[in-house]
This record gives structure tokens, C-alpha cells and sequence, in this order.
């Protein structure tokens, strides 16, 4: 029995941050973990400075509200939830991740959460677990899955390295030379290709 474990953002939708940098003037928010392998630090970076803009909730979601998935990415997913079990496994959040979900036709999506204020002011957050994506599938692991990973950032690495086969897909130049074993793929026909040979 397999499952295919897919990173979300850089993989299937735009980097919401980046988008939200470009949407607020703020380049600081372009950081994300393709940059920082340490998601707290990330994070907690992250949040500094929405406070210091006077920035939450509100303003992000409306520019993820006008972000697409990436082109082709809704065909892929559909194609391979037509073949076998696929899981999201992202390190965003679910009052970010909704409208994506809808768009891509309510694929299962595991994430954490946002602690919000009533005023919408980003207080802070809170992870579904240690390593939420190794976690995740070492836990699909101990109940009779194989699992095929794919995704593009640091946060990723541990899940395909996991996998009975593992994917980077639209990675950077460096995680690419830095990871020189793992198969590399830039369109969605090859991932799917590849995935399929896996399962």
C-alpha cells in the first residue's frame, strides 16, 4: 500500500510569503525555508515583523485569496489521487491553506495552526507536531504505507530521504548540488512519471 506525501507550497501553489512580500512592499518576507532550514527562527522572524508593520491575519489572507496553484498543478493532482492515496504535508497553516484546498478540489492537507487575536494580530502559532513531515510519515510507515515524498525546500529533505522514493521537485539550484542522490524533477508530467514508477 502507498501514499505519495506532497510538500504544498513551491510545489503545488506559489510561495505564499513571497506572494504577501510583493502584495505588503515588505522583502524581508520573501525569506522562506528554501533560505532558513530552521522553521522556528523563520517563523518567529516572520511574525517580528508583521507586528512591527501593524500587519495580520486579515491583510494576508486577502492576497492568498488572489494566488492560483501553480499551472498544471490541479491536472497532476488530479491524475494521481486517481491512482493512489495522496497527503499534503505542509508546514503552513490552515487559516492560509483553505482557499488553496478549494482550488485544488479539497486534496487532504496536514498543517498547523495560527494563534490569532481578536484584532487578527498574528500572537503566535503552533505546530502539529516535532518534524511534522518525518513524523508523519514514519507514522504512515508503522501502519502498512509505503511512502513516495516530493517537495522543494530544506523542511522536505527528511521526508524523501524517509521514502521508499523521493523526489525534489521546482528545488533551488543549491539543495539540488547539496543533494546531488536525490532525483530532480522541474515539470509536473516527469514528477508524475516518476511517481508512477515508484509505486
Amino acid at each position: 500500500m502507498n501514499i505519495v506525501c506532497l510538500d504544498m507550497e513551491g510545489v503545488l501553489v506559489p510561495e505564499i510569503w513571497i506572494a504577501f512580500s510583493e502584495a505588503s512592499g515588505i522583502p524581508e518576507l520573501r525569506r522562506t525555508t528554501r533560505d532558513e532550514p530552521d522553521y522556528n527562527k523563520l517563523m518567529n522572524f516572520r511574525l517580528g515583523i508583521l507586528k512591527e508593520h501593524g500587519l495580520g491575519l486579515r491583510e494576508i489572507q486577502a492576497t492568498i485569496a488572489k494566488i492560483d496553484p501553480l499551472p498544471g498543478a490541479k491536472a497532476f493532482l488530479d491524475e494521481l489521487r486517481s491512482i493512489t492515496q495522496v497527503l499534503i504535508l505542509s508546514d503552513t497553516f490552515e487559516q492560509f491553506a483553505k482557499p488553496l484546498m478549494e482550488k485544488l478540489n479539497w486534496p487532504t492537507i496536514f498543517c498547523n495552526t495560527l494563534e490569532v487575536a481578536e484584532s487578527g494580530e498574528i500572537t503566535g502559532y503552533k505546530m502539529r507536531c516535532e518534524k511534522s513531515k518525518l513524523t508523519t510519515v514514519k507514522a504512515l510507515q508503522s501502519i502498512g504505507y509505503e511512502t513516495i515524498a516530493a517537495g522543494d525546500s530544506f523542511n522536505d529533505l527528511a521526508m524523501i530521504q524517509a521514502s521508499k522514493a523521493g523526489f525534489l521537485f521546482k528545488s533551488t539550484e543549491q539543495i539540488k548540488k547539496d543533494y546531488p542522490d536525490l532525483p530532480a524533477c522541474e515539470e509536473f508530467g516527469d514528477l508524475l512519471n516518476a511517481i508512477k514508477a515508484a509505486l
